[in-house]
């Protein structure tokens, strides 16, 4: 199966000095992605797009962060980002293959999903959708997540859906080590 070729051409090494002090602050050691080489030959697109990245530590925990993240990215079919984040994050996140797998294949009623899980993954459903929560919704969102956290989930389905738009708009090739999508069955 033979990958696609990017819209763009991503940059090629050597990098200038700025910008691989970026990668080697964003990537620590490992080679930068083909989305980050496509960005950074954009000065402005590839600033504004540093600027709105959530991947620091905040007010959520790593896996709720990282299930929002791909079940965001599934929800838009976007194997690369997704793919990257569980190859990357799913260990750390403690997040099975069994949960991996709900992501793309499942729903906010899947069992393998603790009770506030459910109500990630609705509101995650929710804003994709319908880009708004219905009440009740949002009550069952607030049952388990504080005001800072409900807003970082906002943020975070809205920069990993612009993420998306740009992967797949870019028609990004997979990274050689990330996961694939599961198999329909």
């Amino acid at each position: 199966m033979s990958s696609p070729t990017p819209r763009m051409v991503p940059l090629a090494p050597p990098y200038p000095p700025e910008i691989q002090d970026q990668f080697d602050r964003i990537m620590r050691g490992a080679p930068p992605l083909v989305l980050f080489r496509v960005m950074a030959g954009h000065t402005r697109a590839w600033d504004k797009f540093r600027a709105g990245g959530l991947l620091d530590p905040g007010p959520l925990s790593l896996r709720a962060r990282e299930i929002v993240i791909d079940r965001t990215c599934a929800l838009n079919r976007c194997e690369y980002e997704w793919s990257v984040h569980v190859a990357i994050f799913a260990a750390p996140a403690a997040l099975t293959e069994e949960e991996v797998r709900a992501t793309v294949q499942g729903d906010a009623t899947s069992s393998c999903w603790s009770p506030a899980e459910q109500a990630l993954i609705a509101a995650v459903d929710a804003l994709h959708h319908r880009a708004t929560f219905t009440d009740e919704e949002f009550a069952a969102l607030s049952a388990h997540y504080d005001e800072a956290q409900i807003l970082e989930i906002m943020l975070l389905c809205g920069f990993y859906r612009t993420v998306s738009y740009l992967a797949n708009g870019l028609k990004l090739p997979l990274e050689e080590k990330a996961a694939r999508f599961p198999v329909y069955v």
